[in-house]
């Protein structure tokens, strides 16, 4: 999970972007409306509509992901992806499409951004004590998002245009992504983004009006309603009077005595509810216990020196064993977690796994047949079989189980470039091709993804179905260019690596 980021890339671009658009989302004061009450949209629809918000919220997203500062790894993200959507599913959201996300990041921090994009840092999973505190945190960045504050507060200060927004984001990105940390700090001394920085100290009703529409999301999506006060109570108390080494949540959500009274007051008048913590949950801290371990023999002795026997302390410690290539000890400890808990995916993908690693190549492809039996389409488990089938060099039933996923599951990114490679190895180029143009349209690169279409119709051997299914989307995607560029025709240089990659 490891990014590939520098020390400075991992300081300051998530943490940059995390204050830029929690600073954005605070500025102007707001009041609550009624969900009975008709929408007739909002001045800040002439400044932000949900079309340029998407457009921003898709800009910031590929420069993450280009950054590399977004956690990839399969069962972390449908983790994160099932309680926001549990979250999401109670929220008036106002028809957005919520895409939520981790960042490989320690400290404890989370962030809503433009068009629905919502980010938590795996610190944040790690210092959460229950499932309701995580699931607060996020509930306020969801209310974040359905309350527009982020197009309320640019409609509240019009001299900042969309552009200007998106690029300076996309500046500090590039300089931390290029270890420029004077280019960076100097872009914050920049009028517009001292501007930014000022509104975090003064604005604060958006942030009371995210604790109480999200703590009524929490308690409708059946958590406790008292974690997202439980949570910020326990970093108030723990960095209040800390001068250093403050929590980039305090400083991006500052909290204060009478917010948490305030939010322990509505809570009170909420349903109470006792919540057990999903499987999910405790596993999410495992993994990210023996992903973020500066070697697996450090998170092996973390979770020895546990005084229990949790299914999640074995979990951990399988997973610590089989990235110390302990794959025999590993295997044998995910097989009896299979055996004591035979409906848990997770630990039937580390059996499968353990055992690929240990070279017992025919019983791992057991595993996974039988799994893939019992759970259809689940994500980390096709992802984690398919990669087993590629590397077994079985890429043609690779790309069959990825293509139905990719039919009935919204992707990836990770997962479409996956799909691109099965139909590599397998020597469909064109379909290679093609699947890197969805690739390079869902991290929000237009032109680079007509560039892999435009490859894809002349890669050898794409026969008469493939070539009207390859021109049909040329001519969609084509025509969502601005018409200069549509004249300019097709581009080279980043598209034919693209294609080189996809090809390798």
């Amino acid at each position: 999970m490891r990014s590939h980021l520098s020390k400075h890339a991992m300081t300051w671009g998530p943490k940059i972007v995390a204050c830029l658009c929690a600073a954005l989302s605070w500025h102007s004061a707001c009041v609550a409306q009624s969900r009975e009450l008709p929408d007739f949209g909002s001045p800040a629809d002439t400044i932000l509509n949900r079309s340029k918000e998407a457009q921003l919220g898709r800009s910031v997203m590929l420069q993450l992901r280009s950054a590399g500062a977004i956690v990839e790894d399969p069962q972390l993200t449908e983790y994160i992806r099932i309680l926001g959507s549990r979250l999401a599913s109670q929220a008036n959201n106002g028809d957005f499409d919520f895409n939520f996300f981790v960042i490989d990041d320690q400290r404890i921090n989370a962030f809503a951004m433009p068009g629905g994009h919502i980010g938590v840092h795996t610190g944040l999973i790690s210092a959460s004590e229950n499932e309701s505190e995580l699931a607060g945190v996020l509930a306020h960045e969801v209310s974040h998002v359905t309350q527009r504050h982020i197009a309320r507060s640019i409609y509240d200060n019009q001299r900042m245009s969309i552009v200007s927004i998106a690029t300076m984001l996309a500046a500090i990105l590039i300089g931390a992504a290029t270890d420029s940390t004077e280019a960076t700090q100097g872009l914050l001394m920049g009028s517009q983004a001292a501007q930014l920085q000022r509104q975090i100290n003064f604005t604060r009703s958006n942030e009371h009006e995210a604790d109480r529409i999200g703590m009524g999301v929490l308690a409708a999506a059946g958590f406790d309603p008292n974690g997202m006060a439980s949570f910020f109570e326990k970093l108030s108390i723990r960095y209040g009077a800390a001068r250093q080494n403050v929590p980039q949540m305090l400083q991006t959500h500052p909290v204060t005595g009478s917010r948490i009274a305030e939010a322990r007051g509505r809570a009170r008048q909420l349903p109470q509810r006792e919540h057990i913590d999903s499987r999910g949950y405790s596993l999410a801290k495992a993994r990210i216990m023996v992903l973020n371990a500066a070697t697996p023999d450090v998170a092996l002795a973390q979770f020895d020196e546990l005084d229990d026997d949790s299914p999640a302390k074995r979990y951990g410690r399988a997973l610590a064993l089989s990235r110390m290539t302990l794959s025999d000890d590993a295997e044998r400890l995910f097989r009896s977690l299979v055996t004591d808990f035979p409906t848990v995916i997770t630990y039937r993908i580390g059996h499968a796994e353990a055992l690929m690693a240990s070279g017992y190549t025919e019983l791992a492809m057991e595993v996974y047949e039988e799994a893939s039996e019992l759970f259809p389409r689940n994500v980390p488990l096709t992802i984690s079989y398919a990669e087993a089938l590629i590397d077994t060099r079985q890429p043609a039933k690779a790309h069959s189980f990825l293509l139905d996923l990719l039919n009935n599951v919204p992707p990836t990114p990770a997962q479409i470039q996956l799909i691109a490679r099965a139909a590599n190895a397998e020597g469909d180029v064109g379909n290679a091709q093609y699947y890197m143009g969805e690739y390079w349209l869902s991290v929000g690169n237009l032109p680079l993804a007509i560039d892999q279409i435009r490859m894809a119709l002349e890669a050898p051997g794409v026969d008469i179905v493939d070539k009207a299914r390859f021109e049909a989307k040329l001519e969609l995607w084509t025509s969502f260019l601005p018409e200069d560029d549509r004249r300019r025709g097709p581009r080279r240089g980043r598209g034919d690596e693209a294609g080189g990659r996809s090809r390798g």
